[in-house]
């Protein structure tokens, strides 16, 4: 699986370097869906990633937000699942919170996780049962013992709609970012302590982050309070969820029970 992480940080470097060419510069942007845009960038970023991953792996399966999918994808044993601009709101403000984000999957559970900031050059990745690492040092999740002493990295849209004003005492600090993949490496990265959603995503948001947080001590479950799996044939995961050291997200996933 080796070779699998080198092509996945290889595809990464790739497409930041062509995100990095219309950075707060000149682009197209289309609106997929209602206050769903997508850019110049992410649609080259996918065409390079695409090109790297699937040229030595024909017979691997692919799902990503930019590519319209296949269910052909469902009875492969292996699926690359990416976002190649996770995080494209921010990318057109100029705020530097988006990620490439490179996952693999096999047998529902995400084995490989990359994600690259082109921007800040932070380079998050992880294989399983083999650790995560931060430009190549290893990383871990940070563990407090209360709520009270615990930053949470949650959404800037959720918190610009007020769904997070019942919580501001009950945490620290909660720190809006962009970026969900982002925020799932910080938390891995212990830079945050949890990292939480109280809206649905969908695989390509969560996958590769979701490799690095379990490698980190960590773990990652919706809402509901469930595992999460991937390469389903419906790819939206609702509804909401939470990621950290385990301890930490039990005691989240208490607290936020209690209020929705």
């Amino acid at each position: 699986m080796n070779s699998d992480l080198n092509l996945a940080k290889e595809a990464a470097l790739e497409a930041g370097s062509i995100i990095m060419k219309y950075y707060k510069k000149d682009y197209d942007v289309h609106e997929k869906s209602y206050h769903n845009p997508v850019t110049t960038a992410d649609k080259e970023a996918d065409e390079k990633i695409k090109e790297i991953l699937l040229h030595n792996n024909s017979d691997y399966g692919w799902l990503s937000e930019e590519t319209v999918d296949s269910k052909e994808r469902l009875s492969k044993k292996y699926i690359w699942v990416v976002d190649p601009l996770d995080g494209t709101k921010e990318f057109i403000e100029g705020i530097p919170n988006f990620v490439v984000s490179i996952a693999l999957v096999r047998d529902n559970s995400s084995i490989l996780g990359v994600l690259y900031n082109p921007v800040s050059g932070e380079l998050f990745s992880a294989m399983k049962d083999n650790g995560s690492f931060l430009n190549g040092e290893a990383i871990s999740c940070s563990n407090k013992s209360k709520l009270n002493q615990m930053v949470i990295l949650n959404s800037r849209s959720e918190t610009n709609r007020g769904l997070w004003d019942s919580y501001h005492n009950m945490f620290k600090e909660l720190k809006p970012i962009g970026s969900v993949a982002y925020k799932l490496g910080l938390t891995a990265a212990g830079i945050g302590d949890i990292f939480a959603t109280l809206r649905p995503k969908n695989e390509w948001d969560i996958c590769a982050g979701t490799c690095i947080i379990n490698e980190s001590g960590g773990k990652v479950i919706d809402l509901n309070g469930n595992d999460i799996t991937f390469n389903n044939e419906k790819t939206l995961i609702e509804p909401g969820l939470i990621a950290g050291e385990a301890g930490s997200v039990n005691k989240m996933f208490l607290a936020i029970s209690e209020k929705i």
